[in-house]
Formats: C-alpha cells, structure tokens, sequence
C-alpha cells in the first residue's frame, strides 16, 4: 500500500505544502511574501497573518497538483521547531486540525533536520554516514548522518549564522531585503581577492561570524582602509558611500569569498576528522553558487561525493518536510495531539 505524506512548512515567512508518495515528492507548492521587504527583514506578526490567510489555498493547491486526494493520505507532517512562534503556531494548529479531522497520523518535524533530508530528494541519494553542511539564515552547522532518522550536529556557529553575515553585510551596503542573493549576483562581477577580511580564530569545527561582521563594519567606515576601527581612519559619511559604490562587486565577490572559505575550511576539517567522504550541502545559502561550485572542486581534490540538493529544495519548502515525514512514518514515530511548536529546539 502506497505511503503519502501531506506536509505544511511555515517556519518563517514562506507559506509550503508539498504531497510525497512512497519517498517520491509530487508536488511542492510555495506561498512568498513580499510584504517584508520594505522593513529590511521580517516582521514576525505580518508573517503569521499571511501565514493564516496562504495556508488553505496552499495546501488546496499541493494537493491537487499531486492529483491526490485528504481520503488517500497516510499521514500529516508539520515544521514543528525551531522559528517564529507565531509562524509555526498556524501550521501546527492546521496540521492538528486536519489529522484529527481525518482521523490520520501526525508527524512533527525539525526544521534543520529537514534541510538535511532534503538530500535524500533527488534520486542520486548520498550514501550513510554522510557529513552536511546547513547553512541558512540562523543557523550554520556541521550534522553527522548515519541514517535519515538518527544526526549528530558535530560543529555549529557560537553565535551568527552564516547566512544572518550575508543579510547583515548587504544591509551595511544598502542594499534591499534579502540582501544575500544580491551579493551573489554582484560577486559574479567583481574580484574575490581585492579585499581581505578578517577569519575568525575559532577551534574545533564550530563557526563564529560576530566579529567577521564587525570588522567589515570598520572596513566600510575606513573606506576600505582598515578592519580595526581607528579614529584618524574613520572616512566621513560621503567617503564611506562613494567607496561602496565605486567598489560594490570587488566589495560583494571579496565578502563572499571569504564566507565561503570559513565554511569549507571547517568542512573539511570535519571530513578529515570522521574519514567521511560523503558530503552534502543545505539550507538556503546553498544556493549561493560560490559555495555550490567551490564545494564541487574541493570534493574532486578531496576524493568526496557530493551532493546538493536541487535550488527549489534549499530554501525553506514542504518537500524537505514530506521527505523528513515519510522516513519518521517508515520509523513508526509519530506525534499526538498535544505535541506544541517551539521556536527553539534541541535535536
């Protein structure tokens, strides 16, 4: 008998459904919203409001896009932890109300758990162990993978997320919400080694991105001067902005640069550590096409098999959450009725 799973993702400001049949995703539909973009980040009261007004036509669409029915469902699958609570209050309540309406199972789902099954979409799957790296707007991390139901983070960031450097050093330069994807684009037309920034002296296979913030910070107040802030380097208002402008691709390709080497660096160590040769990448930075390539050629060096999920796949989708669903119904590991978000979550 065929498994299908119905999953809801709303952790954030992305409203998801997506239908999965015997690991098989069939549909992946997603609601965005702009509404956010005028106050440089989101709003998390705007975002569950959108949230409760997307989710019916959402779902609606999944569905019939899969060509499925609620009748044939196996199971319900929701983003339970970690995000905005109010987010993940809308979808958990409306998963809730639709397994015990159908009288179906309910599953709950780790968000960073999700990313990293996200691997196991595609039909080239990554064999276990698999070491991923995830990286999104809050959380980067180094997750050991014997199997889709057991992970081990083995390194994480002590404070900002890669992805939260991306957004934060955009918005230094004035560029819109989300600033991340156009320092990618920018960075495509610049040089990666006109600048050089700052690399946290962190051990161990943890991140640290605070101070890397901090020191791009000075080096926009020096016009590029300096990284250490420096009263008699200190440019006025009008020199920080023609320096920007005039440098914005050498700005945007030197910053990626370095975000992706601090990534890689740990990952490879990690690699190293555990003798793993199976590695992954996920969350939304994925998408960034410096770390995606340059992952790729350190893998051909290194003799890794690596494997990124598809873009539609990297940042926050339904699907990663069906997949996720399908494993943990496989496992018998299912959720009652009093099973609550939270917007912080151990694995």
């Amino acid at each position: 008998m065929s498994i299908s799973i119905l999953a809801i993702e709303s952790s954030c400001d992305d409203t998801s459904a997506s239908v999965c049949t015997d690991g098989v995703i069939v549909s992946n539909y997603i609601a965005n919203q702009s509404v956010h973009e005028k106050y440089g980040g989101v709003v998390p009261e705007l975002a569950s409001r959108a949230h409760m007004q997307n989710i019916v036509p959402v779902v609606d669409v999944a569905l019939s896009s899969a060509n499925c029915q609620l009748s044939s469902i196996s199971a319900i699958a929701f983003t339970q932890s970690p995000g905005l609570i109010g987010s993940l209050l809308v979808g958990a309540q409306f998963a809730k109300s639709l397994a015990l309406a159908l009288n179906k199972p309910l599953i709950a789902v780790h968000h960073m758990q999700a990313h990293v099954l996200a691997n196991l979409i595609a039909e080239e799957k990554p064999g276990f162990p698999f070491l991923c790296l995830t990286v999104s707007g809050g959380h980067t991390q180094i997750v050991l993978v014997e199997s889709p139901v057991k992970m081990k983070v083995i390194g994480e960031t002590l404070d900002d997320a890669a992805g939260e450097a991306f957004d934060k050093t955009a918005k230094l330069l004035g560029l819109p919400y989300p600033g991340g994807p156009l320092i990618d684009k920018y960075a495509q037309l610049g040089d990666p080694n006109r600048f050089k920034f700052a690399e946290p002296k962190i051990t161990g296979l943890d991140f640290s991105f605070s101070g890397f913030k901090t020191s791009f910070l000075y080096f926009l107040k020096n016009a590029g001067k300096s990284l250490v802030y420096k009263e008699e380097f200190t440019a006025t208002d009008e020199e920080q902005q023609n320096f920007i402008k005039e440098n914005m691709y050498d700005i945007c390709a030197s910053l990626q640069h370095s975000i992706v080497a601090i990534l890689l660096s740990k990952l490879k160590k990690a690699a190293k550590d555990t003798g793993i040769k199976n590695i992954c990448l996920a969350g939304g930075v994925s998408a960034n096409s410096e770390l995606r390539i340059s992952l790729q050629q350190i893998g051909e060096k290194q003799g890794w098999e690596t494997f990124i999920p598809a873009f539609q796949y990297c940042t926050d989708n339904a699907a990663m959450i069906a997949i996720t669903g399908y494993y943990k119904y496989l496992n018998n590991d299912f959720a009652d009725l009093s099973v609550v978000p939270g917007a912080r979550a151990e694995w």
